[in-house]
C-alpha cells in the first residue's frame, strides 16, 4: 500500500459554491484545501474533470499527491473521480476519500478501506464509477443529528459555534490521518490514531 512508485488520488467530498462552504458536508473539501497547503499546491479547474485538482509531494521526494475536490455536487462526485484516476492511471487500492459521517461523534476521525457506504450519497457515486468500493476512506465524525432533525438537513448546516472551536484543530488532524494513510497504510493509521 505504501509503494512510492505512483501517485495517491485524495478525493475531498463537498458541494460547491460559498452557500456550503462551511456546511458539514463540506468537510472533504475543508481537509483537502488544508493538505494543499500543506504541500505548496494551489488548487485550479481540471481540463478533463469537472473538479478543482492540485498536486504536491509529501516532502521532498515523497509520495505525489493529487488532491481533488468534485465540482458536480455531492451525489455525482464520482465521475470526476473516476475520470482522473483513470487520467493518472491511479488504481483505486490508491484513493481516499475524505468525507463526513453521521455514525460517528464529533471529535473523532476514522479511517477504513472498503466496506459499505453507508447512505453516504457522495461515497455510493465514487463506488459505482470506481466499480469498486476497495478505497480508503477518512471519516471526519459530524455526529447524529440532534432531535428528529432530518439528517439531510443537518449535513447541510454550519458546524455550531461550540464545534466551531475544534473544528480546524479536527481539520489538521483529518489531513495528518490523509498523510499516515499514504506513507505507512490503513492498518498502522488504525492503531495510531483510534485509540486516540
Amino acid at each position: 500500500m505504501t509503494d512510492e512508485a505512483g501517485p495517491w488520488l485524495v478525493v475531498g467530498l463537498g458541494n460547491p459554491g460559498r452557500e456550503y462552504a462551511n456546511n458539514r458536508h463540506n468537510v472533504g473539501f475543508m481537509v483537502a484545501d488544508l493538505l494543499a497547503a500543506r504541500v505548496g499546491a494551489k488548487f485550479g479547474r481540471h481540463r478533463r474533470a469537472v473538479a478543482e485538482v492540485a498536486e504536491g509531494r509529501l516532502g521532498f521526494g515523497g509520495p505525489k499527491l493529487v488532491l481533488l475536490k468534485p465540482l458536480t455536487y455531492m451525489n455525482l462526485s464520482g465521475g470526476p473521480v473516476a475520470g482522473l484516476a483513470q487520467f493518472h492511471k491511479i488504481p483505486p487500492a490508491r484513493v481516499i476519500a475524505v468525507h463526513d459521517e453521521l455514525d460517528i461523534d464529533y471529535g473523532q476521525v476514522r479511517v477504513k478501506f472498503g466496506g459499505g457506504e453507508g447512505g453516504h450519497n457522495g461515497l455510493r457515486s465514487m463506488s459505482k464509477s470506481l466499480g469498486t468500493k476497495d478505497y480508503a476512506r477518512v471519516r471526519f465524525g459530524v455526529g447524529r443529528p440532534p432531535g428528529r432533525q432530518d439528517p439531510a438537513d443537518f449535513v447541510l448546516s454550519d458546524f455550531s459555534a461550540a464545534e466551531r472551536k475544534e473544528l480546524e484543530f479536527l481539520v489538521d488532524r483529518a489531513a495528518d490521518v490523509v498523510e499516515s494513510v499514504v506513507t505507512k497504510g490503513v492498518e498502522p493509521t488504525q492503531n495510531l490514531y483510534h485509540g486516540a
